[in-house]
């Protein structure tokens, strides 16, 4: 199956999203976090054995540069701005965003991780 294109590309900097609409009249808002903490970069994909990402809750994109004929370079402001964003991965993203944040959401609970960057969680055992 081919990605499509977007024909739109805004970066909302208030609401810390990103909007891609498509000519076939979808569209997607992905946040910034959600971006960040599935950015194809190695160092969060960590070359087949993803690193999770935690206390990413306030990051914000501070930066969208188009990256030849094929994909988007996001720049974080917690200093993030390796991995590129193909065509293909942004839909996917978009397309499957519910799953993969409750799936995030998950690892993070399983890890006794936080969003929160202001927060660690400690586990007792009774």
């Amino acid at each position: 199956m081919s990605h499509p294109i977007p024909t739109g590309v805004k970066l909302h900097k208030a609401s810390r999203t990103l909007e891609l609409t498509y000519a076939d009249g979808r569209s997607f808002v992905l946040p910034a976090e959600f971006l960040r903490v599935h950015s194809p970069s190695a160092e969060v994909q960590g070359h087949g054995k993803p690193v999770l990402q935690t206390g990413k809750q306030n990051v914000a994109l501070i930066g969208v540069e188009a990256a030849g004929n094929y994909a988007l370079k996001l720049t974080f402001d917690d200093g993030h701005d390796s991995g590129l964003y193909s065509w293909e991965y942004l839909h996917e993203l978009g397309s499957d965003q519910e799953r993969l944040w409750q799936e995030y959401l998950d690892r993070l609970h399983a890890a006794g991780a936080s969003r929160d960057p202001d927060v660690s969680v400690v586990r007792v055992m009774l």
